[in-house]
């Protein structure tokens, strides 16, 4: 029997079934069937935040703290099965699905302890008997929207902050993935809650995103997924004056130099680009080789693509999955498609793959010979395709890597602590790996990018404050 789950506003499940959830691994199996709101029930979830927000946002630390850490303590224990029903759904593989889960629950563990660590300013005056106080303050109505890619993290990492500072929230998650989002609304839920301080709305992006956009109740919102919409995102909120974070594309270099040690160079490369699918705003698409280390770095990078297996995300050896959708599949052959167009070398991948049951599996790709003016090295793909671009030295490398419209993350394999360090202070990148992926993060730093990237405050950690909070700055005189 198909599960019907369907949306929370002010405390109370509603709505009937408007979509399925179907499993890509495996397109015959279907996930859940799930409530699709429309604009009426978006304006209801908006009201009941609405409402719900002087209480939550004058309640104390003890009260948040419990609802964050029940949260965070009930996520931790289903960790296997919630990571299972996360690479059903979404295609990542069950290890990925569960070390994800585990990172949703640390989010609100360390969000929890954020409640308990509020803190405020006290300062004298420059006019005698006046004192000066500085304090934070929930801004209000949050609404949230989250990608498909990381269905329990992203909404983990947004939903915590938000609570944890005294907002209330109208939640939208991606239309692939409702079942993680589903389930991380019900946990909260039944954590204790007031009712109307945690709204679910699943449905499509014009019609409930759009409500969201539209209304002047909604205070802010936090907006992670493609660059046009980011930009609608952040042409509505200026219309009504609200604070708005967005997180969007990446086009990220990997920088192998001369000097990198070959190994840790294939493994950087091999995880950053090809795990998830290569499903991350993370992803390190753009491989920039020096000569020298070149010919060999492309060997290893094929012997190793040659060795993966890919197949169905719920089996424990496999070490790539499929890709999310028949949308994202076609849009990831339409580029390799248009790279072998502009004249770079498919010297591995990028053929569809038939495996035991129906579903969206592409090999790995990667181009060689190509030039970083390519459409491969200048959009996003967001699959599990990877460019070399052979650079002459290090200037011409870090010059190639900064060359883009994206500035989410960058990485450099070398073993020069003077090429590290530069590295370090010249990506023109909100987050740098040196000797790393650049695909993962930690959870309690801040995660953000520059350019078309990112826009407003930092997301994670004590930085998260920047954006869910408000400045109050309140005088007193003594007399």
């Amino acid at each position: 029997m198909t599960v019907l789950r369907k949306n929370l506003i002010d405390g109370e499940w509603l709505g009937e079934a408007g979509s399925r959830n179907i499993n890509p691994s495996n397109t015959n199996d279907v996930v859940g069937e799930y409530a699709s709101a429309g604009p009426e029930e978006a304006k209801q979830a908006i009201a009941a935040a609405k409402a719900a927000f002087p209480a939550w946002s004058r309640s104390g630390p003890l009260a948040r703290h419990a609802v964050l850490k029940k949260t965070s303590d009930e996520i931790m224990a289903r960790k296997d099965e919630i990571g299972r029903s996360l690479a059903r759904e979404e295609g990542k593989t069950l290890a990925e699905g569960v070390g994800e889960t585990i990172r949703a629950a640390q989010l609100f563990d360390f969000f929890a302890g954020e409640t308990l660590r509020l803190s405020g300013e006290l300062v004298p005056s420059v006019r005698p008997g006046v004192g000066v106080e500085m304090t934070r303050e929930g801004v209000g109505v949050v609404g949230i929207i989250t990608p498909w890619n990381f269905p329990i993290a992203i909404p983990a990492w947004k939903i915590a902050p938000a609570l944890a500072y005294g907002n209330t929230i109208v939640f939208k998650p991606a239309e692939l993935v409702p079942e993680s989002a589903w389930t991380i609304v019900d946990i909260l839920h039944r954590a204790g809650l007031p009712k109307g301080v945690l709204n679910l709305v699943m449905g499509k992006g014009s019609v409930v995103g759009q409500a969201m956009l539209d209304s002047p109740d909604v205070n802010a919102i936090s907006f992670t997924g493609s660059v046009g919409t980011g930009k609608r995102v952040a042409a509505a909120s200026v219309e009504h004056m609200r604070k708005f974070q967005l997180e969007m594309g990446g086009k990220n270099p990997l920088v192998v130099l001369d000097d990198a040690d070959l190994a840790v160079a294939v493994d950087c490369a091999i995880n950053g680009a090809y795990f998830s699918t290569g499903q991350r705003c993370t992803a390190s698409s753009r491989l920039i080789v020096t000569e020298g280390i070149h010919d060999r770095f492309v060997d290893a990078v094929k012997e190793r693509l040659d060795k993966l297996v890919i197949g169905d995300a719920l089996d424990a050896k496999t070490q790539i999955g499929p890709v999310v959708d028949q949308t994202q599949l076609k849009q990831d052959e339409d580029y390799i498609a248009i790279g072998r167009q502009e004249g770079a070398e498919l010297a591995f991948g990028g053929d569809r793959l038939e495996r035991e049951a129906p579903g969206f599996y592409l090999r790995p790709a990667l181009f060689l010979g190509s030039t970083n003016a390519m459409r491969i090295s200048r959009e996003e793909i967001f699959g599990p395709v990877a460019n070399v671009i052979r650079v002459k030295d290090y200037d011409e490398a870090l010059a190639v890597a900064n060359d883009t419209p994206f500035g989410l993350t960058s990485g450099i394999c070398t073993t020069s602590l003077k090429h590290a360090t530069h590295f370090k202070r010249n990506s023109e990148a909100g987050m740098v790996m040196v000797n790393l992926p650049t695909a993962g993060v930690d959870f309690h730093v801040p995660f953000g990018g520059r350019k078309g990237s990112s826009y407003g405050p930092r997301e994670q950690g004590r930085y998260a404050m920047e954006f869910y909070t408000t400045v109050k700055t309140a005088y007193t005189f003594a007399g």
